[in-house]
């Protein structure tokens, strides 16, 4: 008797392919600004012929042209730049030695004149930032209220990240009334994907262009969707008439398996994508003390309210929404009136995922530094800000979200930031203990 094939393992495989596939091939911005050293040692129009990676320890490139000085062809050159980083390292804009056919690799005094030449911010030359000080006026009396303001538009950043992964953890406990712990790897699967997007646009010239980071969203959010699906279908629905805590376990057992496979497929080590849309804008200034904001914080609120939005209608105004409230009320009655619960049930994985891949595309964009452990604690967080908005309730999830990031926020802003983390738990053992349904939620009759 021949088994039918199951269609389930395909996203597994994509994935697999997707993760070995990064790192491969030229960065695009390390490609533009070695670029931008060429006329430094030739002043006519040059024509770039070839785009060569090196090898080594250290990431190098380099570009051959053709230059053309007053209608003379002089022939065909090259220069070589080295960088302190690879595709998702810190130092990956960080410029330490260049070399041309004619003049060998420059010595230190040239080459520091060549970084001043570029005028390149201290941030890629690699020097100290110069001191700001002496610009800055006399503080104010306005000084502490600016500075109070600066860290509202901070939290604000922090709390779009807990609120959307709330959500995913609200929606599922909402219709299932069990608590998926591995909500936290999906935004950890998110992250290293947008990572490995923002690289791939890197690498083809397109990392400034708006629409093509907006391609990559979308991209990782339907695939993070299909790993959430996936994740029930094999899993959750087997254990779905399961009346213990092996659900609960079956997540722990999720999560490290997620974990342990990034990390042997790409390391521990941190990755560093470069950042989106990091023009900073000046709102208000005292003189001493200057509120600022990224064009990346605005964008990455409007994206958070969007999908907000977005999940309001589609809860209030589809046969989905009317579904998952019709099992959230009651799943029994609900397949008595013949709502298909299994559908209903993977759909809300696949939204959650969708949402959790959000998340992990605002820690890899903004705040950088992705590896294979950063859903652990952030998907705890989330948890957290779930429980305090009140689990299974939408508007609680974004509420919680905002409480929590302005309670991070503002204690790592005037107190020890190392206690950041045992404030937000500890905020959530006195919601547990004196109001255990959340600001938003209500009570449960189903015994979870």
């Amino acid at each position: 008797m021949h088994r039918r094939p199951s269609r389930l393992f395909p996203p597994f495989i994509l994935l697999v392919v997707a993760l070995l596939l990064t790192g491969c091939g030229v960065d695009g911005d390390q490609a533009a600004l070695c670029r931008k050293l060429i006329p430094a040692f030739d002043s006519g129009p040059v024509t770039i012929l070839d785009t060569e990676a090196l090898g080594g320890d250290e990431p190098a490139l380099r570009l051959t042209y053709r230059s053309d000085n007053g209608g003379t062809e002089t022939g065909t050159h090259w220069i070589a730049c080295r960088f302190g980083g690879r595709f998702f390292d810190s130092r990956r804009h960080e410029l330490v030695a260049v070399a041309t056919d004619r003049m060998g690799r420059l010595r230190p005094i040239q080459f520091t004149m060549l970084r001043v030449w570029a005028g390149l911010p201290a941030a890629r030359l690699g020097l100290p930032p110069e001191p700001s000080g002496a610009e800055r006026g006399p503080q104010t009396d306005w000084a502490p209220l600016l500075f109070f303001l600066q860290q509202v538009i901070n939290a604000a950043t922090v709390a779009c990240v807990y609120g959307l992964l709330a959500l995913g953890y609200t929606l599922v406990y909402g219709i299932l009334g069990q608590i998926n712990l591995a909500m936290g790897e999906l935004t950890m699967i998110g992250a290293m994907l947008t990572a490995m997007g923002a690289a791939g646009l890197g690498m083809a010239g397109l990392g400034s262009l708006p629409l093509a980071v907006l391609g990559v969203f979308a991209t990782v959010m339907a695939f993070t969707a299909v790993q959430g699906w996936t994740m029930d279908r094999l899993v959750f629905r087997r254990l779905r008439r399961t009346h213990s805590h092996t659900p609960l376990i079956a997540a722990v057992g999720l999560s490290i398996a997620y974990q342990e496979g990034m990390r042997l497929l790409h390391g521990a080590r941190d990755w560093w994508p470069a950042q989106f849309l990091a023009d900073r804008h000046e709102l208000l200034s005292d003189g001493a003390f200057t509120v600022t904001a990224l064009t990346s914080q605005a964008v990455i609120l409007l994206m958070t309210g969007g999908l907000y939005a977005l999940l309001w209608a589609i809860m209030q105004r589809t046969a989905y929404g009317r579904a998952h409230r019709a099992c959230a009320d009651d799943v029994g009655a609900a397949e008595l009136v013949g709502v298909d619960v299994d559908r209903t049930v993977a759909t809300t994985f696949a939204v959650g995922g969708a949402l959790a891949a959000a998340a992990g595309a605002v820690i890899a964009l903004y705040y950088g530094g992705v590896n294979f452990y950063t859903g652990y604690l952030v998907g705890f967080k989330a948890l957290a800000a779930a429980v305090v908005g009140g689990i299974g309730s939408v508007p609680g999830a974004m509420l919680g979200g905002a409480l929590l990031g302005l309670v991070e926020t503002f204690w790592s802003a005037y107190f020890a930031i190392a206690y950041k983390d045992i404030v937000a738990f500890g905020l959530l053992t006195l919601f547990l203990i004196y109001r255990p349904d959340g600001l938003m939620g209500r009570r449960r009759g189903r015994g979870d």
